[in-house]
């Protein structure tokens, strides 16, 4: 909405009590970000809006449009323009049509193996409209850096109990639907602390992935391994003998029932639905 046309707080507060135009709660935030903007303007170019002053350094020439994909639900935003130079909020990332919250929700129900689809029915029924499937696809986009900093972070203590499983799930990979192997790692730290150690997805289980992961953790700083605790799959067992010279290895018999190493990673399944909305 433009300057002149703005409503007032009070104005909000009686349309919520009367039930008018819609949700209290989203006006109330339309309203807030309007006020914040035509501040934020003032602020730059000395004067408020039809104001006359000597500390006046520039003026105003309309407004633009812009939707605004919040929890509240989709607002319709009148974004300030200058005669010269240029203006956009500070709050505002440029070129990005959510708030962040909002993107966590999404990317979030996404990892969890919820389907595009029925996200984009999620938004909807939050007031938000025209968020697709391939935009939600898009916003799941920002779970990478996480998962990035996840899979280099620097492990520099020692790790006298390994346990390694691998799982096959399916990918969406070319543009097909394949059977991949996700390969992970546990540890019990010798202060006793039991971490993820780390994970990667390959074509197949096999000696080669097997060792480029192992030696990939030794390289983040992964040390003092004693006994390695696995099944008695051949191509780790040589990784595992050619990466972790001199340390023990025994053969689990429970370990799909006690430590369900797979399913405990949230990042295997954040990797996984990276490679599907790829």
């Amino acid at each position: 909405m433009a300057a002149d046309e703005s409503m007032t707080l009070l104005d909000v507060l009686r349309k919520g009590e009367g039930g008018e135009n819609g949700d209290f709660l989203r006006d109330a935030v339309h309203w807030f970000v309007q006020e914040l903007m035509e501040a934020e303007v003032t602020a730059i170019v000395g004067a408020a809006p039809y104001e006359r002053t000597d500390e006046r350094t520039g003026r105003r020439n309309g407004h633009r449009t812009r939707r605004w994909d919040t929890r509240v639900g989709t607002l319709e935003l009148e974004i300030p323009k200058l005669r010269t130079g240029s203006y956009f909020p500070s709050w505002l990332e440029p070129r990005k049509r959510s708030e962040q919250a909002l993107v966590a929700v999404v990317a979030e129900a996404y990892a969890k193996g919820v389907s595009t689809r029925k996200v984009e029915a999620l938004v909807q029924s939050l007031g938000i409209a025209g968020m697709s499937k391939s935009e939600v696809s898009r916003l799941c986009a920002s779970l990478d850096e996480q998962v990035q900093a996840f899979r280099e972070r620097r492990l520099d203590a020692d790790f006298p109990y390994v346990w390694m499983d691998a799982r096959y799930e399916h990918v969406r990979e070319g543009g097909r639907v394949v059977s991949m192997a996700v390969v992970g790692a546990y540890g019990l730290r010798a202060d006793g602390v039991r971490e993820v150690l780390g994970f990667d997805v390959g074509m197949s289980e096999d000696l080669v992935l097997w060792r480029e992961f192992l030696q990939g953790l030794v390289g983040r700083g992964l040390r003092g391994v004693q006994l390695v605790i696995s099944d008695a799959h051949r191509g780790l067992k040589e990784a595992i003998a050619q990466v972790f010279v001199g340390a023990a290895w025994q053969r689990c018999r429970v370990h799909y029932a006690d430590l369900r190493i797979m399913p405990m990673c949230y990042s295997v399944r954040t990797q996984l639905t990276l490679k599907r909305s790829a």
